[in-house]
């Protein structure tokens, strides 16, 4: 199987599936909800901007790990 010897900037480069794609808008989605969040200029509980702190580490993983997802060369790819 080629993806084996792909490096980082390779895979990140390379064709992802359409699950992790949704995956990483998700992700995304979710660091800019926990960035609006803690950027808010009112005075806010500690829980929510602690929630916020985790919302963006989650997101960032979720959207990094998404996007070194590469698609498999041994299954062909579906018509639509």
């Amino acid at each position: 199987m080629k993806n084996n010897n792909l490096n980082v900037v390779e895979r990140a480069l390379a064709p992802t599936p359409k699950w992790f794609k949704i995956l990483r808008t998700v992700g995304i989605a979710m660091a800019s909800v926990g960035g609006v969040v803690l950027a808010s200029p009112v005075a806010l509980p500690v829980g929510l901007v602690s929630a916020a702190g985790y919302l963006i580490l989650g997101g960032s993983i979720i959207s990094v790990v998404s996007q070194t997802a590469v698609k498999s060369e041994e299954t062909p790819e579906p018509k639509e």
